[in-house]
């Protein structure tokens, strides 16, 4: 009688759960993540049915059109120009923040008094906004009262035109974003070099292997999944670039620095085809979650090799 007693569920108010919360406390924990998924697919699967349609600014009609946005798209110069653009900004901007980011995490790996009062000031360019940053280098940048071509004019360096021809202009947005951005991959490098077991290091200290010999045959290879998330995040997010070039440059000189969402952005929003607009974000999000599917795949096999399966 007492173990069937003591079997039953008690009130909560005595400190027991019972079985009713037992049974709802899974559906309340996955609760806010349904909302925000919800709160996602509700705007995404609109924009997906506006690239269907011919929804202009100018008019309160609209008709059903299938893919002809896509067939206009696809067979536009523009549209390759964006491509181009975009991915020339993101592999630029992605290779020179990986290998920055990893020099910066090593040099702060050396434990001193130094690389810890930097390690706390390298988050700074992070807690700025893309935009605002980019106004504050847009300022520095100006040809005649500009504080960087002051700077340089004592090498000879002072009559930069930074953002007037379109290989100076692709080079200064890719810096802001280096600027902004290297901090983040140098932290999640940092975090994996202490993650890293100190075993085969002091072995191969025993052994008077050389530091190039360590870092390329046992720090680069079990750091390798680390890089692979931080160059993940960078890239996927480098190919939807807006605020930078916007801000610095409007998409010039001319239209040299039109990326997908800027395209977007001029179709939409100034010339008010707001179904063309859409349909390139479409296009940019199938871009986006192809590469990131492969670069996925890579970091599987990387982390798979790193643990030696």
């Amino acid at each position: 009688m007492s173990v069937a007693a003591n079997s039953l569920p008690r009130d909560p108010k005595d400190g027991v759960v019972s079985s009713a919360s037992r049974k709802w406390r899974p559906y309340l924990l996955t609760l806010p993540a349904l909302i925000l998924t919800i709160g996602i697919l509700i705007p995404f699967i609109q924009g997906l049915m506006y690239s269907f349609q011919n929804r202009k600014a100018s008019s309160p009609t609209w008709e059903w059109i299938g893919f002809r946005n896509y067939q206009r798209i696809l067979t536009d110069d523009n549209f390759y120009h964006a491509v181009g653009v975009t991915s020339q900004f993101a592999i630029g901007a992605t290779v020179v923040e990986t290998v920055l980011g990893i020099a910066v995490a090593l040099l702060l790996f050396r434990s001193t008094r130094l690389s810890g009062v930097f390690e706390r000031f390298l988050i700074l360019p992070l807690m700025i906004a893309p935009i605002i940053a980019t106004i504050m280098w847009r300022l520095m940048m100006q040809p005649s009262v500009g504080i960087l071509n002051y700077m340089l004019r004592p090498i000879g360096l002072g009559n930069i035109a930074w953002t007037d021809s379109p290989g100076m202009a692709m080079f200064s947005v890719i810096m802001i974003d280096v600027w902004i951005y290297t901090p983040f991959v140098a932290l999640l490098v940092l975090a994996g070099l202490r993650s890293l077991p100190r075993a085969p290091f002091e072995a191969a200290a025993v052994e008077g292997a050389g530091w190039w010999y360590t870092f390329t045959h046992l720090t680069l290879p079990m750091l390798w999944p680390y890089i692979l998330v931080a160059v993940i995040f960078r890239f996927m997010d480098s190919l939807k670039v807006f605020d930078i070039i916007w801000g610095l440059t409007q998409g010039g000189p001319g239209d040299a620095l039109m990326a997908m969402q800027p395209t977007a952005y001029q179709a939409a929003i100034p010339n008010g085809r707001l179904s063309f607009g859409q349909t390139y974000m479409v296009i940019l999000w199938v871009i986006v979650y192809i590469t990131t599917r492969i670069l996925i795949s890579v970091l599987g096999k990387a982390q798979n090799r790193a643990a030696g399966v």
